[in-house]
């Protein structure tokens, strides 16, 4: 009965079905073990050496906090150091431009005022003229200087207006423009004007606006005209010298062929009275030369007498 069972193939199966479940078994509770006694050892290993891992990060967040703190301080200090050369710079600027003589208006790309000088003020007769346009200021300004090369005087063209030249100079970056005009003040006074009309360009090379350098050269004309009408009136006062002494030396040779006695005081009269006619003429000449009224005067007494 017993070698049937063992020569039976089913049971032989079986037995060995039931050796290889022994077999995994005990190998797996092997394995088991050998795994919890690696990662009890691991824990251990981690424990260990918990204290440096933790405090090696703390130290570098206080290093790297320190750092930023420190750029930061660096970074104020470059800053408010900037700030006060930008302020140093500034006011460099406005002390420059308030003190000259010539008056600056710089207008920006829209066309209007951005800064003016006092100069500038006074010379075109404006309390404030910030945030005005060309047209505000300069209205129908002509310009006059032969020197320009926008001037039109042809058939059917109309003289350049000073506002078109600072239009020009903001629409198309061009090169610096020296011109003279005929302006009139708010107030009606009418002055002649040189400006010269440049680009402000920027750093990289872009357009920021114009400038427009304003001097009054009404003084200098006055003086010119001055000198002129003192020069016309010179060679007025040279021919009618010449002709008197032409006069006078006429009457002497006259008197110096003359054989009658009864003629000789008549001649004689008559150089006088053309020299002291003379003396008055230069006496008047040098007295009214030296102010402008009797210039004027002396002018209109030249013209009334020619």
């Amino acid at each position: 009965m017993v070698i049937r069972l063992l020569t039976n193939p089913l049971v032989l199966r079986a037995a060995l079905v039931l050796v290889a479940a022994g077999g995994a078994f005990v190998f797996a509770i092997w394995l088991m073990r050998s795994v919890r006694r690696n990662i009890a050892a691991e824990a251990d290993l981690d424990s260990a050496a918990a204290p440096k891992l933790e405090g090696l990060p703390l130290h570098l967040y206080n290093t790297v906090i320190q750092q930023l703190k420190q750029q930061k301080h660096e970074l104020q200090v470059q800053t408010l150091a900037e700030q006060r050369r930008a302020r140093t710079t500034e006011n460099f600027s406005q002390a420059v431009l308030s003190n000259l003589s010539s008056g600056v208006l710089v207008f920006g790309l829209n066309g209007l005022v951005k800064q003016a000088n006092p100069a500038a003020k006074e010379i075109l007769g404006f309390h404030s003229p910030s945030g005005m346009s060309a047209e505000d200021i300069f209205r129908s300004a002509v310009v006059c200087s032969p020197d320009s090369s926008a001037l039109h005087f042809g058939l059917g063209d109309s003289p350049a207006r000073l506002t078109e030249e600072v239009h020009a100079v903001l629409r198309e970056g061009s090169k610096c423009r020296q011109l003279e005009a005929d302006y009139t003040t708010p107030a009606g006074e009418t002055l002649r004007i040189a400006v010269t009309v440049s680009p402000v360009p920027s750093v990289d090379g872009s357009l920021l606006g114009a400038a427009c350098l304003i001097g009054d050269r009404s003084e200098f004309e006055r003086i010119r005209h001055q000198q002129q009408l003192h020069g016309e009136i010179s060679a007025e006062m040279a021919l009618e010298l010449r002709t008197s002494l032409t006069t006078i030396a006429g009457y002497a040779q006259q008197l110096a062929r003359n054989r009658d006695p009864g003629l000789a005081p008549q001649l004689a009269a008559d150089i006088a009275s053309e020299a002291a006619c003379l003396d008055r003429r230069i006496g008047g000449f040098l007295a009214t030369k030296r102010t402008p009224a009797g210039t004027a005067t002396l002018a209109r007494a030249a013209g009334h007498d020619s």
